[in-house]
């Protein structure tokens, strides 16, 4: 279930992108600025979760086996 919720935060990140860049094209830099920030953000959080520890394991990977 973890694989979905990762799957669906990568679609809004690239969704917001998007957003972003249509909207900085159209002149409303702040609002660009701001979800590219959200973006930068949520890219953060899942690379916390998906990159492995000094241990070898991921956030995720340990989150999946305590719900076993």
């Amino acid at each position: 279930m973890f694989d979905y919720v990762l799957s669906i935060v990568i679609l809004a990140i690239l969704a917001l992108l998007a957003g972003a860049f249509f909207l900085h094209r159209r002149g409303a830099r702040k609002q660009a600025l701001l979800m590219v920030v959200l973006a930068v953000v949520m890219i953060a959080n899942v690379a916390i979760w998906v990159i492995p520890t000094a241990g070898g394991d991921s956030l995720a990977d340990a989150a999946a086996r305590a719900g076993d």
